[in-house]
């Protein structure tokens, strides 16, 4: 029988059959004289071997011992998949529990799950929009720069600074802080200043005093990178002078 009769009756295509020959486990027949692959029965029985280790998820390359080879390692290879599979069912397993509890706390697949839950309270409590971009942003980057030594401590930080007593003051620093420009007048920037580290100044003493640095791999300069091309002049120069308000060592 030509190709195409063959994949019909085992019920593959032409193009699986042409990739078995490929990787090895379908030898090619013999052409006829019309220039055609002559299949036969045998050619029949090897496909519906092939799909039956298939079906079972071994992989190709892991099918001639088990075709081949009059062996007793099939119980071996069906061990390692039995593994291979259990690792996969864990994974999906937390995949799934992820994903309910995002749902539950209403948070955004594209943010790091430990951190969704705080940024949350701030974009619903009405974060002006360009802060809850700059907040997501620069969420994920923490996160990943932070790894996951670092998670925990960075999930720490997120959870005290949304705090239902200090969420109402630090949503009203962010609202000015949303506003501030060149029209901004110096008296609106200190009293802002002053604010905010009133505010905040307690949480990251609290915070740096842990016992480990957060340890952001030596690329901390892309958190000021992020910041350069997302605020303003007046933004950037209020941050610099809140951060060396409350730690001098960090100040340039």
């Amino acid at each position: 029988m030509r190709s195409g009769a063959l994949a019909r009756l085992a019920g593959v295509t032409v193009r699986a059959l042409r990739h078995y020959h490929r990787v090895g486990v379908l030898a090619e027949p013999d052409r006829g004289s019309n220039g055609y692959r002559a299949y036969d029965v045998h050619d029949l029985i090897r496909v519906l071997r092939i799909k039956r280790l298939a079906a079972l998820g071994i992989p190709l390359a892991r099918m001639p011992a088990l075709l081949d080879e009059a062996s007793d390692g099939a119980d071996e290879e069906l061990a390692a998949l039995d593994s291979e599979l259990a690792a996969q069912i864990d994974a999906m397993t937390r995949q799934r529990s992820l994903i309910a509890r995002l749902r539950e706390q209403g948070a955004r697949p594209d943010l790091p799950p430990e951190l969704a839950p705080f940024l949350a309270v701030f974009a619903g409590a009405g974060l002006p929009s360009e802060l809850a971009e700059f907040d997501r942003d620069q969420s994920v980057l923490l996160a990943h720069l932070a790894g996951e030594d670092g998670m925990a401590r960075l999930a720490h930080l997120y959870e005290r600074l949304t705090e239902p007593e200090l969420v109402p003051a630090a949503m009203a620093v962010s609202e000015r802080f949303a506003r501030l420009g060149p029209d901004s007048t110096a008296h609106e920037v200190h009293d802002l200043i002053e604010s905010a580290v009133a505010i905040f100044a307690p949480v990251i003493e609290e915070f740096d005093a842990m016992a480990r640095p957060l340890d952001l791999g030596g690329f901390e300069s892309l958190l000021d990178e992020y910041a350069e091309g997302t605020l303003n002049a007046r933004q950037r120069a209020l941050l610099e002078e809140v951060e060396a308000r409350i730690d001098p060592s960090r100040s340039t």
